[in-house]
């Protein structure tokens, strides 16, 4: 849970609901229920750890209990401190383990590892009552009230469970003990009350459920009490001091639940002078009990009662529950002599084996001589059986039966106790001569109708209940009493074992269970105890009852220290060679083991070389099988190819049959393009050479024109003569533009046909690489590819060859362009030199022809004016004809026509050498390209044939 560091060991839930508190050893918190938050944290010193926290009933107020006493109460709301409980006094103060309120919460019950009880009245905030439980009770692990429908809350009675595992409930008011439940053989691990007091239920130490009955639990109680009587006898004259006097207070009569009449144990008064005083105070045992009764008590119902037959061995043995020698004891662990008791005495309950191997180890570290006692395990086997819950009772019981019931067993050891077996035999002869006869006769011996029944202390002929009574005489009476008891046994068993005559016989009766009476075997022992001589009495022979001393157990040394020495040695020693032996053993074992194992691995070996080896045949067969069928795949593969190869042959040359056929068709298509784009060329040269010449002829015939009516139109048509002189330059340069942007447009046209002709070459050449390619694969795939890649290089260095010299051609060609081009713009600049020149020729003929066409305007102004100056005139026009420029005006017109002309031709016949040289060019060119694309296709054509 959150907020804690170690486990929680308490939750206590508001009487609302709404809040719970949850406790551990290091903190407390304070939850909402509603809301699932933590409220509050009750933080502390690590010194002073948490003892319990909780609500009190139908109130507000939180109780808080911590491990140094002291006792805090606290508001739920606002956690403030109400009020702290006083220290308890220093005569009874105990450290508070476990705690209980009433219902109505006035009430506190406090409890720890003591026999004193707390009640804190919360209201007053002070101790007013201290109950100290019996003296068997020395911690208390539980407490709880019970609730009473008619009390109010105020509960009245408290259940206390000890750490004996019983549960006793007392009237907290009262002081007197009501009744318990559970007992020392049934424990009680814990226990809680219904709430409304009607049940009890409770889980054992053995791990069972019991659920009881609160009414019947308390049926006795309510009965009427029983008349009290008061006897008051007269002192001895003797004077008694106030020391002398024990007052002893009863808190009451401890009511069970109501059992059978058989189980009833009737109530004797009996008057003891008190000349027996020191007698009594012998016979006065543990827990109130006294021997003497319980012997007249035994001799009465033959029996202790079940409910407490523990408690009175235990009182009788005297056990002084030595926690700290017995511990000492178990944590020497199991003794080595018991190590494989399993194996010589197998038993189902491991829980028993275990108990029985510890009180065995104890009983072996005690005394050197247990641990090679063989018969130890079955003495010591029904008391381990009886009390395999608490151990310490087990081995004290077990002690205590062999230094007291067991004297003078191991004088004689290893071999039986013939001095008892002997006393038993001298009893047996004194009561029954005819029996020991018959055993005599028989060659039976006291080790055969004995020795069997001590050694087992009569544990295989008698069932649970009669051994229990036959025990509960045997620790109530004088060491003595159980030798008598197997002289009774076989005194009462007289008429079987008279009719015996074998041995087996007789050893079968002494070793299994058979049809007698305990009790009649009990009546008889105190017979033979009455009637024994005391010569052969073996009570003079025996000590008294020795109990086991307080704080550590006595030294156990009634046995020939020599032999046990000696065979302690020897077995030390075989223990030795055992080991020795079994380790011999176990590496021969490990040898045996590995050569095992080596031979399984040898046989598996040789079983996987087998299995490989007919797995290889088969595998072999499957794969001369497997060759035989890939032979055959291989032969209708090769045919399949074979006939592939034809189609693909047959396909391969149709396509280079259609590729030819269609680049034959495509050079057609081009040879006739080009003839065509020839032919137009031609024609529109044609076409501008007659245009030019039929301008030039209209320019004549206008000249012609021009020149018979010169004479009537001189001013205007030297006007339109020079407009018409500049169009037609103007025309002459658009053409010859036009012409310049034609020739360049052939050569980008030419270029371009180029380039397209060398894509569609390189495309054809990619084809024929990948047909090259995908037969080559089919064949011989990785020589081919290397073949292929050697020729493609090869194809790629020529191609390369080859576009060096289309490029270097091509440079050739431009730079014959640009020298042409160069010639072109020195020419032009000459023309342009050449016209204007003319045009200076030109401006000076028309200012010649405007002086005399002025002049001849004036002269006819004035030979209208004087006519008859005619003659002197004509002869004044001569002379000034004669002093003109010696071009006219038409002679100017012819010369310039006449050098257009020859600058036409000249630059006709120049285009035309030209333009066939470059188309010579380019057919050589387009040629070569031809022949090497064809060269290259039958290449891989004959590769593949």
């Amino acid at each position: 849970m959150r907020g804690h560091e170690s486990s929680v060991f308490s939750i206590s839930v508001h009487a609302s609901g709404r809040y719970a508190i949850t406790t551990s050893s290091d903190t407390a918190q304070l939850w909402d229920l509603d809301t699932f938050q933590r409220k509050r944290k009750l933080n502390i010193l690590q010194s002073v750890g948490i003892q319990k926290v909780f609500f009190l009933p139908l109130s507000n107020t939180i109780l808080s209990c911590f491990k140094d006493n002291s006792i805090f109460a606290w508001e739920c709301d606002t956690l403030f401190c109400k009020y702290q409980l006083p220290a308890p006094p220093e005569s009874s103060s105990i450290l508070y383990k476990v705690f209980a309120v009433t219902r109505d919460g006035r009430i506190l019950a406090a409890g720890g590892k003591s026999n004193h009880l707390h009640l804190w009245c919360l209201e007053a905030k002070q101790l007013f009552r201290i109950i100290q439980m019996p003296t068997k009770v020395r911690a208390i692990r539980h407490l709880e009230f019970l609730p009473d429908s008619f009390d109010a809350g105020s509960n009245q009675v408290l259940g206390v469970l000890s750490q004996d595992g019983i549960l006793r409930f007392l009237n907290v008011q009262t002081c007197k003990l009501l009744f318990e439940v559970g007992s020392l053989d049934e424990g009680i691990s814990s226990a809680v009350i219904s709430p409304h007091g009607r049940y009890i239920a409770s889980i054992m130490e053995n791990g069972s459920l019991n659920i009881y009955s609160v009414q019947a639990l308390t049926q006795e109680i309510n009965k009427p009490p029983p008349p009290l009587v008061k006897v008051i006898e007269d002192l001895p004259k003797s004077k008694l001091t106030s020391g002398d006097i024990k007052i002893k207070v009863t808190s009451g009569r401890v009511q069970q639940p109501a059992k059978s009449r058989e189980n009833q144990i009737q109530t004797r008064i009996l008057k003891q002078d008190l000349t027996s005083h020191f007698e009594n105070k012998e016979n006065e045992l543990s827990g109130g009990l006294n021997r003497k009764r319980l012997q007249i008590l035994l001799k009465g119902y033959g029996e202790y009662p079940t409910k407490y037959r523990m408690f009175i061995w235990r009182s009788l043995l005297q056990l002084p529950e030595n926690h700290a020698a017995f511990s000492s004891l178990i944590d020497k662990g199991i003794h080595v002599a018991f190590l494989n008791l399993q194996k010589k005495y197998p038993i189902k309950s491991r829980k028993l084996l275990r108990v029985l191997q510890r009180t065995l180890s104890a009983l072996a570290h005690w005394s050197a001589i247990f641990s090679d006692t063989p018969y130890l395990p079955l003495l010591a086997f029904p008391f381990v059986k009886l009390f395999q819950n608490n151990q310490l009772i087990c081995f004290e019981v077990v002690a205590t039966l062999i230094i007291n019931w067991c004297q003078h067993w191991f004088e004689y050891f290893p071999n039986p106790p013939i001095n008892i077996l002997s006393m038993i035999e001298n009893v047996l002869a004194f009561h029954d001569k005819n029996l020991l006869q018959h055993f005599i006769d028989h060659d039976i011996t006291s080790q055969l109708y004995a020795w069997p029944l001590l050694e087992t202390v009569f544990s295989e002929v008698l069932t649970r209940e009669e051994w229990l009574k036959l025990f509960d005489n045997v620790f109530s009476n004088h060491p003595s009493f159980l030798l008598l008891t197997v002289v009774a046994y076989n005194i009462c068993s007289r008429a079987p074992l008279l009719n015996c005559n074998l041995k087996d016989d007789f050893e079968y009766f002494f070793h299994h269970r058979n049809n007698l009476d305990i009790s009649i075997v009990i009546r008889e022992v105190y017979h033979l105890m009455d009637t024994t001589p005391t010569d052969i009495h073996p009570d003079s022979t025996l000590d008294a009852f020795v109990a086991l001393t307080k704080g550590q157990y006595p030294v156990f040394n009634q046995y020939p220290k020599f032999i046990v020495d000696y065979q302690t040695q020897e077995r030390e020693r075989i223990r030795k060679d055992e080991l020795d032996y079994l380790r011999e053993r176990q590496t021969v074992e490990n040898m045996q083991a590995e050569a095992e194992q080596q031979r399984a691995e040898d046989e598996t070996w040789y079983q996987k070389q087998e299995l490989l080896r007919k797995a290889e045949e088969a595998r072999r067969e499957m794969l001369l099988l497997e060759e035989e069928k890939m032979v055959q795949q291989r032969q209708r593969l090769a045919a399949v190819k074979r006939e592939l190869k034809a189609k693909e042959i047959q396909l391969q040359e149709a396509a280079r049959r259609r590729f030819l056929k269609l680049q034959q068709d495509q050079r057609e298509m081009e040879l006739r393009r080009l003839d065509d784009e020839l032919e137009r060329k031609v024609h529109m040269r044609d076409q501008e050479i007659a245009t030019t010449v039929k301008d030039l002829e209209m320019r004549h015939l206008e000249l012609e024109s021009q020149k018979r009516l010169y004479e009537k139109n001189l001013t205007r048509n030297q006007e339109a003569v020079a407009k018409e002189m500049r169009e037609d330059a103007d025309t002459y340069r658009r053409k010859v533009n036009l012409e310049e942007h034609m020739f360049h447009r052939l050569i980008e046209t030419d270029r371009a046909q180029n380039q397209k002709t060398q894509e569609l070459i390189e495309e054809n050449l990619a084809k024929a690489e990948q047909a090259c390619l995908n037969t080559d694969w089919r064949i011989q795939a990785l020589h081919k590819q290397r073949c292929d890649d050697l020729q493609r290089n090869e194809c790629y260095q020529e191609m390369a060859n080859l576009l060096r010299k289309n490029r270097r051609k091509e440079i050739e060609v431009l730079n014959a362009m640009m020298e042409k081009e160069a010639v072109k713009w020195k020419e032009a600049e000459e023309k342009n030199f050449r016209l204007k020149s003319e045009k200076k020729a030109s401006a000076l003929s028309d200012a010649s022809r405007q002086w005399f066409l002025e002049k001849e305007i004036s002269d006819a102004l004035e030979h209208t004016e004087h006519p008859c100056d005619e003659g002197p005139r004509c002869q004044n026009d001569q002379a000034a004809s004669s002093c003109l420029p010696r071009a006219s005006p038409l002679s100017d017109i012819s010369e310039v026509g006449s050098s257009t002309w020859i600058s036409l031709n000249q630059r006709k016949i120049q285009w035309d050498a030209m333009e066939q040289d470059l188309l010579e060019r380019v057919r050589n060119l387009r040629q070569r390209l031809t022949a090497q694309a064809r060269n290259r296709c039958q290449t891989p054509h004959l590769l593949a044939t």
